[in-house]
């Protein structure tokens, strides 16, 4: 056999290349009907007028607006539509849990919290310690109103990686932008660090957010 003969051979051989995604980090979206919006919208401003300790606990720790985080952990109980949105949450997060392959796909609510924030309010980036699923379900969203980041967990070891092109492919790039809508809910595992930029709207932007274990 010639050698251009033993060259066209080898180019005719079938590319055997492979990548493979390993380690996927994968966050669950919803849009639910908004038929709780109006009622929720309501309850948590009625919370964020009345609740003092609440509001002492934002201005301390500089957050512009409202949050029941610090204050308030029995909401299910104080208003029966957050008990109705939280049977809602339960069944998505089951579904979620089995799309994880959890060996335990039993929710348990672990804590429920109101967000109301102003205009130039920022929530920085943190996780969720001792949870498996977060998430966060939107009330209220006016124009300009801020959205969620995500950052690639793996971040702190990549060491010496070199930049990301601008144009990369969404599932590459090391932080991932995600806009809600009212009635949009969202779950990720609390592992994953999230932030909330300066929110640039002149409302309220209202939303519910949630810590689960699994049993």
């Amino acid at each position: 056999m010639t050698e251009s003969c033993k060259t066209h051979k080898l180019a005719a051989m079938p590319d055997s290349t492979k990548i493979e995604s390993l380690f996927a980090t994968q966050i669950y979206r919803a849009q639910l009907p908004a038929r709780l919006n109006t009622d929720l919208a309501k309850t948590c401003l009625s919370l964020a007028a009345e609740d003092r300790a609440g509001q002492r606990w934002s201005k301390q720790h500089g957050y512009r607006g409202y949050t029941s985080y610090a204050s308030l952990d029995d909401l299910p109980q104080r208003a029966s539509v957050f008990a109705d949105l939280v049977s809602v949450i339960d069944r998505h997060v089951r579904t979620f849990g089995k799309a994880l392959d959890y060996t335990q796909t039993k929710p348990t609510l672990d804590s429920l919290w109101a967000n109301v924030m102003d205009e130039g309010a920022v929530h920085t980036g943190h996780i969720h310690p001792h949870s498996a699923i977060s998430g966060t379900y939107y009330v209220a969203l006016p124009q300009n109103a801020s959205a969620i980041r995500f950052e690639d967990p793996r971040l702190p070891l990549m060491m010496s990686a070199p930049p990301k092109r601008e144009n990369a492919k969404r599932r590459n790039q090391p932080f991932v932008t995600v806009v809600p809508k009212p009635g949009t809910l969202l779950l990720w595992e609390s592992f994953l660090r999230h932030e909330v930029p300066q929110n640039d709207a002149r409302g309220k932007r209202i939303s519910m957010s949630f810590n689960y274990t699994m049993r």
